[in-house]
């Protein structure tokens, strides 16, 4: 009898119900044990190796792909072994439960610990102790680094200047990426303009940054203006302004830096948005028209109520880059001009001026920020039968 291969049920013997729960008990602990200590070798041979490159190189694709292949091989035989009742509970979770340790180990266990420093002062919780002694220590400062975050003045202008991406930044990339999709489905060279106008998209938010840095250049008077927004300021008859001048006005300069976050956004609302007005059934259109609406009335009234669930979900997505935005700030003006904004007070905290705990509060409180919208966004995707 082979009872651990799940060929034969064991009898109503004892012995044998016994021997049958020891064998599967060792199995489902001696196979895992060993796949994860076959992984724990191929990383501490990539971790230590002296050995060239190529052979790093092929051994962490052969450890990383068939050490997860065989994590699921191993899991998947496991669960199979068992009784249905209990195969067909556990077996979702061989899939899920995976991506759900690696989400709990570099995401949960990381908050955890952000939030565990933003509990302390400027060094964090002192070393060599335990849990109560670092309450204890005169470190610990309890939640005055979430008061200071919103009451420093630095704190609200980041506060003020991330409320105006939001309202800006996301409306319009949202607005120009549903006009720009309606009017492309229109035209003859739908295909080279979704191309173009896309494109951007395949460039950083770094490179976009330079690119607009590019734009906004500014060379003395009387020499060629090789910016863009210069040369034209040139051409209509006023005078270049340097550089500065376009990013140091506050809060207005930071719609300098929303517009290249609208340049890059467009094109990814526009694709979501055309494709769900090819959804638009023709004859609901065709009523419309017949019924004497013109085209501004068949948008407002039949298309935009259709996919409004789209609108939605998009634009509660780029809200959520909005929110975390860093990168345009950081390379246009390194936060300078009043242009600060959660993030990158974030990195000034945490990394210029090494305050650990102010920094980790600000951290928590930009992720509870983007948690709302983020189940606003799951909700919406449930209620489309999206998953």
């Amino acid at each position: 009898m082979n009872f651990l291969n799940g060929t034969k049920e064991p009898s109503d013997s004892p012995g044998e119900r016994v021997l049958f729960f020891i064998g599967r008990l060792l199995l489902a602990v001696s196979i895992p044990l060993i796949a994860f200590y076959v992984l724990y070798l191929g990383f501490i041979f990539l971790r230590d190796s002296h050995a060239p490159r190529g052979i790093i190189t092929v051994v962490a694709i052969v450890w990383g792909v068939g050490g997860v292949a065989l994590l699921y091989w191993v899991f998947n035989n496991i669960v199979e072994k068992l009784p249905d009742l209990w195969t067909n509970r556990l077996l979702p979770f061989v899939f899920v439960g995976p991506a759900m340790a690696i989400l709990g180990w570099y995401l949960a266990i990381p908050t955890l610990r952000t939030f565990w420093l933003s509990l302390f002062g400027r060094d964090g919780p002192p070393a060599g102790l335990n849990f109560w002694e670092q309450l204890a220590s005169p470190a610990f400062v309890g939640l005055n680094n979430y008061v200071a975050v919103f009451t420093e003045r630095l704190m609200l202008e980041a506060f003020r200047n991330n409320l105006m991406w939001i309202i800006f930044g996301s409306t319009l990339s949202v607005a120009f990426g549903l006009v720009i999709a309606v009017l492309a489905d229109r035209s003859r060279f739908e295909k080279v303009a979704k191309s173009f106008i896309f494109l951007p998209m395949a460039i950083s938010f770094v490179g976009a940054s330079i690119i607009w840095n590019f734009i906004y250049e500014y060379r003395p008077a009387g020499q060629a203006q090789i910016g863009l927004l210069n040369a034209v300021v040139v051409n209509l008859g006023g005078s270049p302004q340097a550089y500065p001048q376009w990013v140091s006005i506050a809060p207005w300069n930071n719609l300098f830096l929303i517009v290249i976050v609208i340049w890059l956004q467009a094109g990814f609302s526009m694709v979501l948005f055309s494709a769900a007005l090819k959804g638009i059934p023709e004859e609901l259109l065709e009523a419309g028209r017949i019924d004497g609406a013109n085209e501004f009335q068949i948008f407002f009234r039949i298309m935009v109520p259709y996919i409004r669930g789209t609108i939605i979900s998009v634009w509660t997505t780029i809200v959520i880059f909005t929110l975390k935005i860093f990168d345009v700030v950081w390379v246009m003006t390194g936060g300078q001009f009043g242009t600060h904004v959660i993030a990158t007070q974030f990195y000034r905290q945490s990394f210029t001026n090494r305050n650990s705990g102010f920094g980790s509060a600000i951290a928590i409180v930009l992720l509870i920020a983007v948690i709302p919208v983020m189940f606003y966004n799951l909700k919406q995707f449930r209620e489309q039968e999206a998953f």
